[in-house]
């Protein structure tokens, strides 16, 4: 059957990057379809035939997000340097992108989250499986650095660690949406860099309870 409507005359990348600014600034439940067709400057019925569905769209939306301004603050757990430095400037990059001007303070991957619906429990669960990709990131970059002489711990103090620190940036976020400063932000950093040292004492690891 051949193709109904005019061909699309819109550049897909493009549109996209408009879709992620709605979503990252008003959430999933609070976006419409109405502030969509306003954004992206295309009629609903293109985006239906485009994408699908809201939900599709917000999933593709949420893949590009997550491969521009998500794999800033993954670059530093892939370098070669030190632990506790790698997870220090993956703070830091995270503080450069959910403050960046002109965009949404705080990151689309935590505030993008639907909150009620029950209808929308399936994207409640595809940000929860982005959330936990971003901690196993950390934990490896972790056992990286206990493979390579960095510092000792048992896996019950990397699952630990990995989990303070992701929640770490996920509080930044939070606060970067509440208004908080650069500066605010890198108090977070420094208060949470301080306490590395316990992290990794043989003391601080004999307080991790077995599970």
């Amino acid at each position: 059957m051949a193709a109904r409507g005019r061909p699309r005359d819109f550049d897909r990348t493009t549109v996209l990057r408009k879709a992620i600014e709605v979503f990252w600034e008003r959430g999933y439940e609070g976006t419409s379809m109405k502030d969509l067709t306003a954004a992206m400057g295309i009629a609903s019925a293109s985006i239906y035939a485009c994408f699908g569905s809201k939900e599709a769209l917000f999933r593709e939306a949420m893949v590009l997000y997550t491969a521009m301004e998500g794999q800033v603050p993954r670059v530093p757990l892939r370098e070669k340097r030190p632990t506790r430095d790698a997870i220090r400037a993956m703070l830091e990059a995270t503080v450069d992108v959910i403050t960046l001007p002109g965009l949404p303070h705080g990151c689309m991957l935590v505030l993008a989250a639907p909150t009620g619906a029950v209808e929308n429990h399936a994207i409640r669960e595809f940000l929860a499986e982005g959330r936990l990709a971003q901690r196993t990131e950390i934990r490896e970059r972790l056992a990286r650095g206990v493979a390579e002489g960095d510092f000792s711990a048992s896996c019950a103090r990397l699952d630990a660690m990995a989990r303070y620190y992701a929640t770490i940036v996920q509080g930044l976020s939070v606060q970067a949406r509440d208004g908080a400063t650069r500066e605010e932000l890198g108090a977070v950093i420094a208060c949470a860099m301080s306490a590395w040292d316990g992290l990794v004492s043989s003391e601080g690891q004999a307080a991790v309870p077995a599970v």
